[in-house]
């Protein structure tokens, strides 16, 4: 895989296509492979959060360190922060007692307050101005709560609310196709449209892993959880180093 390396290169990549498809996928990823290890290994939801926690510090911090866009580096820390979502999620969710819902409002609000952090600090929440590491941090500590929150959601609208796997795969993409036309059709502030399509693209992925590896009798397919994660890993792999990677650029 190349490396990309450019003096006024921002080391997140552009919003293409080809990064909805490798996100969507780690998403799914993060659901089946936190399951695996919380679940079908026996650790729990405490141990697997903090192994995960400890894997995904080490990767962010390679990434704020590194000079240039480096695709692989940058995708690890996405898989990374989407495995420590799922297991924190579940810990919160279910071994602390908030709930699906209880969870789900507290993510959201340390998610809207890290934006609003983020803000105030660095005067933009764009893709395009993530050129600092004190914007890198804010940008990985909104993705950690995007991720844990995606998780949340996607389980209580598929348990709680009774629209099963199949229903929250329909209700997620439908609005993941809403927000791309409105992206298309209107003038609506692009970093939004960014940040709401980011966030939703987790608890469509958590769905999506579920329908893959949870017991027939619960609406899924039963799939190995250890399978489910190596051919996913594969096809991210795949994904990465054949889709066009470039990394974002900087706003003028």
């Amino acid at each position: 895989m190349r490396h990309i390396d450019s003096h006024d290169a921002i080391k997140v990549p552009a919003i293409t296509l080809g990064f909805w498809v490798v996100k969507i996928l780690a998403t799914t990823l993060g659901e089946v492979g936190g399951d695996a290890v919380s679940m079908s290994m026996g650790l729990g939801y405490l141990l697997s959060t903090a192994l995960f926690a400890v894997v995904f510090a080490m990767a962010v911090a390679a990434q704020i360190r590194a000079r240039a866009f480096q695709p692989w580096l940058y995708w690890s820390a996405i898989i990374a922060s989407t495995t420590v979502g799922t297991t924190l999620a579940d810990y919160v969710n279910r071994s602390l007692g908030l709930g699906y819902s209880g969870g789900s409002v507290l993510l959201l609000s340390l998610l809207l307050a890290s934006l609003w952090l983020w803000k105030q600090a660095t005067g933009s929440i764009s893709v395009s101005s993530i050129d600092t590491p004190r914007s890198e941090f804010f940008y990985w500590l909104t993705i950690t709560f995007s991720q844990t929150l995606g998780t949340a959601l996607g389980d209580w609208v598929a348990d709680t609310q009774g629209l099963g796997y199949s229903g929250g795969i329909v209700l997620f993409s439908g609005l993941l196709a809403l927000i791309a036309l409105l992206y298309a059709t209107t003038q609506l502030p692009r970093t939004l449209l960014f940040w709401s399509a980011f966030v939703l693209t987790r608890p469509l992925g958590a769905v999506v892993g579920d329908f893959l590896d949870k017991p027939l009798d619960h609406g899924g397919l039963a799939l190995s959880r250890y399978a489910g994660t190596v051919l996913l890993l594969l096809v991210i792999a795949a994904c990465v180093a054949w889709l066009p990677q470039r990394p974002a650029t900087r706003a003028h």
